[in-house]
């Protein structure tokens, strides 16, 4: 132990007297160990952590199985949801929710506002073991229809509706008009990804059910001791099985959903973050190395100008195990410093990706610096302090007392084998670098080609916002067409406005319902799934407003309405898959399941494809129906096409909906071009980051590469003098030298293209439009990385030519 604290005392010692080498090896390492720990602190938080509940493993996410879905399941329906709570024989508990998308309306207060919450069954709190901060959670039959209406709240929302109040049990709100006595609330930690951002959970009241549709309930569920998840997914099947024969009609096609797909709450929490999280981790991999890469070559440099001093050592008694420690230990050492830079450097990243807000990685609210990432930060830091440290360790160990303790301790040229080494390391590190360019550069050309994308409709001088009508106002659709009549007329009556509209979603992501549907005269087998149709509820002036190319026939007018036939417009994707080489105006489709019972819609237009499920995804069959024939549907969005500046007629649109009710709150004032760009926030930052870090290994692998050629310059300064003496021009001496860097330069571009034809495979599913071989990026980055490092080999090389001969001779 003396011998080690001897070690580390004299290592400290070494590296405060080169302070200029220790500043410039601990910010390259911390660089490398700081984005390494940012991103392993996501990887944490999202994948490896546990659900924040007790035993959450045993939390199974349960789905109606819908091939047509992506991951094959979808939401259950009130018939299958009560039907699993009552006969099945494998969870303790099962709870069912849902999130209105549009929020709730919360009213009593001065001014309207909208806030996001959750319907639940009274389970819900049961399944997932969580207490109240204060109060209770709900009582086995609070769910039953007649019952009072009762609402736990989060920590936030009591903090900011209520005040803070110890006594909000004794409380209630309005929400959507309807009265709901506060019961509890949550603790500030408190969180359910698959709701939300839900600022409280209400219960939800089913009654008996007359039909199995629709279907829009997610159930979870807590395993009994000893059920295994194969089990449950059993049972349940059966159930929902006999519940499909049960609600079936004649002909119909409900068999189809006759069994569940049961999965832990945390796969479906975690979803489709894993591969752009993983594909990351190892970016940030690739930079540590070649991070690792550059302080070993620092390392040789100076292990070379201690050669001398190593012999005394040796001379003196120093073992060649001891000689090895040490610079092992000054190694060490570096790399310690370096990561703890490296943890504040995290903290800054990990801010950084905050600030992003990617939607699709959940849980990053729990992102921190706890015990694993720190265990972590301090294992890379370990293995890449030994990976710099080896080379120079090895130099250390291997010194040749008689030629280093000569005059000037130094040869006339540097050993074939150090030079081999260090030529090695930049090959390495510029076959990472490319590697990494590489990824960062299709992750570039793939968003550029998402840019590019043809949305189907026109964002520009259109605002939108979203309205919420409560049912319990608004309890018949007479009022409800009334509320629109009068809203659209007031707003299409404003200053700058050239039309306005209403719809059950919007473009370019923000999809609200797919529908099964049946082309008359080609309904589906028995059990076969039914195609899936993306399906919007739309104002008249919908396609006028957000510029929606019409190709055939007409658009809605004030005349679809209750009392005229039902009408359906569909896009060209539809009219290419189900209707090809036929005129489809005219032609009738069902929607929703099939039932010969169920009434055929006309179709009266065509209309060009719009993306709704957002900008990388291909068209999909589209239907539009009039919502003044479907007046069912109360939340709504509201899209105003102005001559100037949209957002300078928010005011205005607001207070036309005051005109027409008073408490209704607008929420979600966005213009599209705005919805455009938060559209593709997911790809933005993933293909940020890349470009980050492909930037910080470009610039790493120049310092190497400049590093080792003016280093070998100096070397070769004698050498350079006795060609120049004997009649070499200067010409020739930058010709040897470039000619020295563009052979490491493309022996790493080779190999790293080599690793990049295998590598980039594993990225193919983040990418969009773009092959993960693409040559055009393949030879971009091959080109940019050769001419960099023969921009970082000129400058040494000019120097070198520019050597005086009768300087370089006398030069040791």
């Amino acid at each position: 132990m003396d011998t080690l604290l001897q070690d580390i005392r004299y290592g400290a010692r070494m590296l405060l007297k080169t302070p200029t080498f220790t500043f410039i090896a601990v910010i390259v390492i911390a660089l490398g160990i700081g984005a390494n720990t940012a991103i392993f602190s996501v990887v944490n938080a999202v994948l490896l952590k546990a659900l924040p509940y007790p035993n959450s493993e045993s939390v199974m996410d349960i789905g109606l199985f819908n091939s047509q879905l992506e991951g094959g399941r979808g939401s259950l329906g009130d018939a299958d949801f009560l039907a699993i709570k009552e006969y099945n024989q494998s969870f303790s508990h099962v709870a069912g929710f849902s999130t209105p998308r549009n929020g709730f309306n919360l009213t009593g207060k001065e001014v309207p506002e909208q806030v996001i919450g959750s319907l639940v069954t009274a389970d819900f709190f049961e399944v997932l073991q969580m207490k109240p901060m204060l109060g209770r959670t709900f009582l086995p039959d609070e769910d039953q229809p007649g019952k009072e209406r009762v609402v736990v709240v989060s920590y936030a929302f009591w903090q900011k509706h209520l005040n803070g109040d110890p006594r909000a049990s004794e409380q209630s709100i309005s929400l959507n008009n309807q009265s709901y006595a506060v019961i509890g609330v949550m603790p500030k930690e408190f969180r359910f990804a698959r709701t939300g951002t839900s600022e409280f959970w209400a219960t939800i009241q089913i009654a008996p059910p007359q039909n199995r549709p629709p279907y829009y309930l997610g159930v979870i569920g807590r395993l009994q001791d000893g059920v295994t998840q194969l089990q449950a997914q059993a049972d349940t099947s059966a159930i929902v099985n006999e519940i499909g024969k049960r609600f079936a009609t004649p002909g119909s096609n409900d068999e189809s959903k006759s069994k569940t797909v049961l999965r832990p709450l945390k796969t479906i929490i975690v979803g489709n973050s894993e591969l752009p999280l993983i594909v990351l981790l190892g970016a940030v991999v690739f930079v540590l190395l070649i991070a690792s890469v550059n302080v070993a070559n620092l390392l040789l440099v100076r292990a070379t100008g201690r050669e001398k001093e190593m012999a005394i050592r040796a001379a003196l008694g120093a073992s060649r195990w001891r000689l090895i420690r040490q610079s092992i230990t000054e190694s060490l050492l570096l790399a310690l410093i370096g990561g703890t830079l490296g943890l504040f450097l995290a903290s800054w990243g990990m801010d950084l990706i905050v600030a992003f807000k990617p939607e699709n990685l959940p849980r990053l609210d729990e992102m921190q610096l706890d015990g694993r990432v720190l265990l972590f930060t301090g294992l890379i830091s370990m293995v890449s302090g030994l990976i710099f440290g080896l080379a120079p360790a090895i130099q250390s160990g291997q010194v040749r007392l008689q030629t280093a303790l000569k005059e000037g301790g130094r040869s006339d040229t540097e050993g074939f084998a150090k030079r081999r080494l260090k030529n090695l390391l930049v090959v390495s590190e510029l076959a990472l670098a490319l590697i990494l360019l590489v990824g960062a550069g299709l992750m570039i050309r793939s968003f550029q080609t998402l840019q590019q994308v043809n949305p189907g409709f026109n964002p520009h001088n259109v605002v939108s916002l979203q309205i919420n009508l409560p049912r319990n106002k608004y309890p018949d659709a007479a009022q409800v067409a009334t509320f629109q009549q009068r809203f659209l007329q007031g707003v299409e009556s404003l200053p700058g406005v050239e039309s306005a509209s209403l719809s059950m979603a919007l473009p370019p992501n923000l999809l609200i319902m797919t529908n099964p549907f049946t082309v008359e005269g080609n309904p589906p087998a028995t059990g076969e799934a039914q195609p899936l149709a993306e399906h919007l509820l739309v104002s008249p002036d919908y396609f006028k407003t957000l510029g929606i190319r019409l190709i055939n026939g007409r658009v809605f007018t004030d005349a679809d309405n209750q009392d005229a036939p039902a009408a359906i417009i569909i896009n060209k994707t539809m009219a290419e898959l189900y209707f090809a080489g036929q005129d489809p105006v005219g032609k009738r489709l069902q929607t929703g399941d099939y039932s010969p019972q169920f009434p055929y819609d006309l179709i009266v237009g065509v209309v060009d494809d719009v993306k709704y499920a957002g900008l990388n995804e291909k068209p999909k069959p589209t239907l539009y129906t009039p919502f003044l024939q479907n007046l069912w549907w109360r939340s709504m969005y509201v899209a105003v096409r102005t001559q100037g500046d949209p957002l300078g007629s928010v005011a205005a649109i607001r207070n036309e909906v005051w005109v027409v009710d008073k408490d209704l709150p607008v929420s979600n004032v966005k213009t599209m071009e705005q919805l455009m760009s938060e559209s593709v926030t997911e790809p933005r930052a993933l293909t940020t980051l890349f470009a980050m870090f492909g930037l910080l290994a470009l610039i790493l692998a120049s310092i190497g590469i400049y590093g080792v050629m003016a280093y070998s310059v100096s070397q070769r300064t004698r050498e350079i003098g006795i060609r120049l003496a004997l009649g070499a021009q200067k010409k020739d001496i930058l010709q040897m030298i470039i000619n020295q860097g563009l052979r490491l330069a493309v022996i790493g571009v080779s190999i790293g293209l080599a690793g990049s034809f295998f590598l980039t495979r594993l990225m193919k599913d983040l990418l969009f439009g773009v092959s993960a071989t693409d040559i055009l990026t393949f030879a971009a980055v091959s080109v940019i990385l050769t001419g960099v490092a023969l921009v970082a080999g000129l400058v040494p090389a000019r120097r070198a030519a520019k050597t005086d001969p009768m300087v370089a001779l006398r030069y040791e």
